[in-house]
């Protein structure tokens, strides 16, 4: 049988004591929603009302049929681990209590748990999604590399995302609110300065610029960046040259031949003395010893 991938496993592939965890199950339980609170782990910033209500409108007619999965962390209370946005609902269709797994986890593994299991069963948006990696990464002490192979993704997905982090938040805002997707952000991030940054993000927004428009601008922008770079750096080593041609005909007659001088836009350089016979450069170490 062919192996599943690592988020097809779920949480087992991220969790090295998962089946000691299965084994806390305590089976399901019928919980009262007022002794149940939030996931201070729960990596979704906003939840959406028109889902809601539609979820609420089903669990009204059939109930909740997945239980949500609570741990215990005192009398007759419970904190959600996964299942935040169906305990929303259920308080909005009037439930009095829900059915819940209860597992006995620790704040590391119940960190990990929630964040992915959001991340693989919840539609974040990719801000959500970088911060839930990085959360990983930072609270879980994870390495890029560790992540990407235990969510079965490349690291290249997983750096993309932690680079969207990078972004002015008002370009991350914009990915939240759904103005930009993915995509028309991915190329803002290699724009250098956050003024521009904006001005294409409102460029995007204004005139409804595809991803491949805004691909060619960021390139066509690097490419003049870099010419321009070029061309400064040309101006600069034409400048040093300038600078030391007095010294170059000074060399020329000290040695009586033409001195090869080369400089960069730094002023970093070589000076080349040039000889063609044996005594030619016999003269020319003459000449270096008189000048000590």
């Amino acid at each position: 049988m062919a192996k599943r991938s690592a988020l097809g496993r779920g949480l087992s592939a991220l969790i090295d004591d998962a089946d000691k965890v299965k084994e806390q199950i305590s089976g399901i339980a019928e919980i009262e929603l007022t002794n149940i609170e939030a996931n201070p782990f729960q990596p979704r910033t906003s939840f959406n009302d028109e889902s809601l209500e539609e979820l609420a409108v089903s669990i009204k007619e059939v109930g909740l049929i997945q239980p949500v999965t609570l741990r215990k962390i005192g009398e007759n209370k419970y904190q959600i681990i996964a299942g935040e946005r169906r305990f929303r609902a259920a308080q909005l269709a009037g439930l009095v209590k829900i059915p819940a797994f209860i597992r006995e986890v620790d704040n590391d593994s119940m960190l990990e748990m929630a964040l992915v299991e959001n991340i693989q069963r919840e539609d974040l948006n990719p801000i959500e999604i970088g911060v839930s990696y990085q959360r990983l990464i930072e609270e879980c002490d994870l390495t890029q590399e560790t992540l990407s192979a235990r969510l079965g993704k490349k690291r290249s997905t997983v750096a993309n995302y932690l680079r969207l982090l990078k972004l002015p938040a008002i370009i991350q805002k914009g990915l939240i609110d759904k103005e930009i997707s993915m995509g028309h952000a991915r190329p803002l991030i290699n724009v250098e300065g956050t003024e521009t940054q904006l001005m294409i993000f409102e460029q995007i927004k204004k005139h409804d610029l595809s991803v491949r428009k805004v691909e060619e601008i960021v390139y066509n922008l690097s490419a003049e960046n870099h010419e321009n770079e070029e061309n400064a750096q040309k101006n600069s080593a034409q400048k040093y040259r300038q600078l030391f041609q007095p010294l170059k005909k000074k060399l020329d007659n000290l040695f009586e031949s033409p001195v090869k001088m080369t400089t960069d836009n730094k002023g970093k350089g070589k000076i080349i003395i040039p000889f063609k016979t044996q005594d030619e450069l016999k003269e020319i170490v003459e000449i270096l010893d008189s000048l000590k």
